[in-house]
């Protein structure tokens, strides 16, 4: 199942659209949270980022994810499934790069983790942010741990 976690450029409308169709087909769950992380356009040193270029260990992503969704499950015993999708390759600003998707029997279990999730996600997969600026330089970014 997560083998398809990472998807070149960004996560379109049609992909989000085609996870959320799936859904009436979950009638074990009553609750369904989502997550959906977008490129901002941040200004840097007064240079304004176009894009994000995102490099991941594809190895290590599955296996991280693999890890984390059962984390989730163990603490979130309420959780049915956890879908998770990462961009890699160039997301522009106002693209969307991160769709954590977890459907849960009740509604509180799967805002928790869905919450957790996506924090476990930015804490623990090796994806690494370039940041494109207008004048096309660029940055890595750190990745600020809470």
């Amino acid at each position: 199942m997560t083998e398809d976690i990472l998807i070149n450029g960004p996560i379109t409308q049609a992909v989000i659209s085609s996870r959320l169709a799936m859904l009436g087909s979950r009638k074990n769950s009553g609750g369904h949270s989502v997550f959906i992380g977008q490129v901002r356009e941040d200004i840097q040193d007064g240079r304004k980022v176009k894009a994000i270029e995102y490099s991941a260990y594809r190895t290590m992503v599955i296996k991280e994810t693999e890890n984390i969704i059962s984390m989730i499950q163990s603490e979130f015993n309420d959780v049915k499934s956890v879908d998770i999708l990462h961009s890699v390759g160039i997301v522009m600003a106002g693209e969307i790069s991160m769709f954590v998707l977890i459907s849960a029997s009740h509604r509180h279990q799967a805002i928790e983790a869905c919450s957790k999730t996506v924090e476990l996600l930015k804490e623990k997969l090796p994806i690494w942010k370039k940041e494109i600026f207008e004048d096309n330089t660029h940055e890595w970014e750190q990745n600020p741990l809470a």
